[in-house]
């Protein structure tokens, strides 16, 4: 039973061990290719809003209001 109850603190021990170590000193890294650049699209233009002044046409009248009316409610008892 012992053995079974050292055997996670040793592998604990273990891991703070590995991860506190100095990390490995990196190789400088040959760079022979060039990076691609995504291609150019364009963004679309908005489409210009009408012309208004003295040469355009006047601005159009708003719409009539209309009121939906349903039918009235009766209470029963």
């Amino acid at each position: 039973m012992l053995l079974a109850l050292k055997l996670p603190v040793a592998a604990l021990l273990w891991l703070v061990w590995w991860a506190s170590r100095p990390p490995e000193p990196a190789e400088p890294e040959q760079r022979d290719w060039q990076p691609r650049r995504p291609p150019y699209h364009p963004r679309p233009h908005r489409p210009r809003p009408p012309r208004r002044g003295p040469h355009a046409e006047p601005e159009p009248a708003p719409p009539k209001r209309v009121r939906a009316r349903g039918k009235r409610l009766t209470v029963s008892h």
